[in-house]
């Protein structure tokens, strides 16, 4: 069962960052999805250009068992230090100065039961022409905006056959770029990833 982690250092208060746990073990037999008959095969596809849908990945979670879903980030924007002063957030508690990174996506449910949005987005991560991998800064209680990218409603369920568009927020290095979108899948499988140059 993948499981969410919400680190909350006491000086951030009310912004929580959430981490998702990434070793676990696919051993289920989702339908193309995490720990399928392809899983580890080498002629997978596992590198897109923005716009492309990924493979159907399976849910780890119980109560979600046999759902399966696509991820199709559509738009990669980088923020300003102007946006970090005016996020809300409290900078001196950050680890080194930051700059968002907004990444739009289509999550879609193909498969089985309804899954919450936080299931199907919780495994993107930004990775940094530097090799930094960070994962979605998620905020509760309105501690923290972004210019047209409202926090999604991370508990919403999205129905077979239904899609949702939302935008989520990483925190990057100021002075590094971001290289690639990716969708990590656990230890024993490489990620899914969207080159943005190149």
């Amino acid at each position: 069962m993948r499981k969410w982690n919400r680190a909350v250092p006491a000086a951030l208060g009310a912004l929580a960052l959430t981490v998702t746990l990434v070793g676990c073990t696919d051993t289920d037999d989702a339908k193309g999805g995490k720990g399928g008959k392809n899983a580890g095969s080498s002629e997978e596809k596992k590198t897109f250009r923005l716009g492309e849908r990924s493979p159907s990945q399976g849910s780890m979670r119980a109560d979600e068992e046999g759902a399966t879903y696509t991820v199709t980030p559509t738009r990669v924007e980088t923020g300003t230090k102007a946006d970090m002063d005016h996020s809300g957030l409290d900078l001196n508690q950050l680890p080194g100065p930051k700059v968002p990174v907004h990444v739009w996506s289509t999550l879609t449910h193909t498969e089985g039961r309804p899954m919450r949005i936080r299931e199907m987005a919780g495994d993107l991560v930004i990775r940094t022409d530097q090799g930094e991998r960070t994962e979605a800064l998620l905020v509760w209680m309105g501690e923290a905006t972004w210019k047209n990218c409202p926090e999604p409603d991370s508990e919403k369920k999205v129905g077979e056959g239904k899609s949702e568009k939302i935008c989520t927020t990483f925190l990057i290095t100021r002075g590094t770029e971001p290289e690639a979108v990716e969708l990590t899948r656990g230890w024993y499988k490489e990620p899914l990833e969207w080159v943005l140059k190149g």
